[in-house]
């Protein structure tokens, strides 16, 4: 009986001490810790073309184009939506195509010819498709609209490209301005207001005018 006490205290006694000597090596020293160092961010200079005038910038590199275009070069057409290239608000064009402009750093475009729907038309002189969407009522809110006109710019150029969708139904055709065609084309811009068919509406007529196949 004895022994078997005396074998149950020294197990405790082990459990103990093993316990008291791991929280001395976890306990930090009184006095040693230190706040981290504050790291500086990292800038670079950004050169490009915005609306055919020359810009230069000196950027974080972690600033995407729509935040330089937004907030240092106060172009506020171009809207900051989802914040994930989903619903298409932040559209520019940038070196003849359209790209999301939430998902791209500035400082990937140095020498880049970027076009907003500032650099599209102005109120007393507005673009074809600019027009054709007054036209036709092709936005309500009006939130996602520069993305939509901008989108649909490069769309029809893509087309007169001979650039295939995946709607196109012979890829070595021309393509044409089906209203299937525009659709997928424009499936990237998301229109909360739901004005889809007054979109396609004014892309058609556009289109039309403008000799793209049809």
């Amino acid at each position: 009986m004895y022994e078997a006490v005396d074998a149950e205290l020294s197990r405790r006694g082990v459990l103990a001490v093993g316990a008291a000597s791991m929280a001395v090596s976890v306990a930090p020293a009184v006095g040693s810790a230190r706040p981290a160092p504050e790291l500086q961010p990292s800038t670079a200079h950004v050169a490009f073309e915005v609306n055919g005038e020359r810009q230069a910038l000196e950027l974080d590199t972690r600033t995407t184009l729509l935040d330089a275009l937004r907030e240092h070069l106060h172009l506020t057409g171009s809207k900051k939506g989802c914040d994930h290239g989903q619903c298409g608000a932040c559209t520019v064009i940038v070196d003849g195509r359209r790209i999301n402009s939430c998902l791209t750093l500035a400082v990937m475009h140095e020498g880049s010819r970027v076009t907003t729907i500032e650099g599209l038309g102005s109120p007393g002189r507005l673009n074809p498709m600019q027009a054709a969407f007054v036209k036709h009522d092709g936005y309500q809110c009006g939130y996602c609209t520069p993305g939509q006109i901008c989108s649909a710019v490069a769309v029809l150029d893509e087309i007169r490209a001979g650039i295939p969708s995946h709607v196109s139904a012979d890829l070595n055709a021309p393509s044409a301005t089906t209203s299937d065609e525009l659709r997928e084309r424009m499936s990237g811009n998301i229109c909360r207001c739901g004005a889809y068919s007054n979109i396609i509406k004014a892309m058609s007529e556009v289109a039309e005018a403008s000799g793209t196949p049809a």
